[in-house]
């Protein structure tokens, strides 16, 4: 099995995980359909969002697959006035990885990192590994010792549709 750059980060650190591999839907390639597609319960499924902040550029957001990113709260921990998701178009260019494989480990530069507070509440999360089809599970402390991520409350729970 060939190792991708995340899982390469972790092996350097002699950090424990586990690569789960599923199968992979290019139509649906949301958090819940990961948590279907991988056995896990939605509350250990991190995504992992590319925005840019007015004063700090890029800066990268991790947070639970059922919740949607708190844009205020995102801007004031990061040091922004305001923040804005990337452009799709712009993903691959900056991070190096696509939609649906984008890992918050091994983009083309160390961006700053903000995980949810929420993910050190559980043992483990899993995280893109940096491929479709394949997800890292690991401990969010772990995550935060090889990127420096600062925490703090950035999501709030999506709002049902009625």
């Amino acid at each position: 099995m060939k190792k991708t750059n995340a899982a390469r980060i972790l092996d350097r650190a002699k950090i424990e995980y586990e690569i789960i591999d599923y199968d992979v839907d290019p139509i649906e390639l949301g958090a819940e359909r990961v948590a279907e597609k991988t056995g896990q319960h939605i509350q250990f499924i991190y995504k992992t969002l590319v925005l840019t902040g007015d004063k700090t550029g890029t800066t990268i957001a991790c947070i639970p697959g059922a919740s949607e990113l708190d844009l205020k709260a995102f801007a004031i921990l990061s040091g922004n006035k305001k923040c804005a998701m990337l452009p799709m178009k712009d993903i691959l260019e900056i991070t190096g990885y696509i939609r649906g494989g984008c890992s918050p480990l091994g983009m083309k530069k160390d961006f700053p990192l903000f995980i949810d507070e929420s993910a050190f509440k559980l043992d483990h999360i899993l995280i893109s590994a940096g491929l479709r089809g394949k997800q890292l599970k690991v401990k969010p402390q772990d995550i935060q010792k090889v990127t420096n991520a600062k925490t703090g409350n950035l999501s709030t729970p999506k709002s049902s549709l009625a």
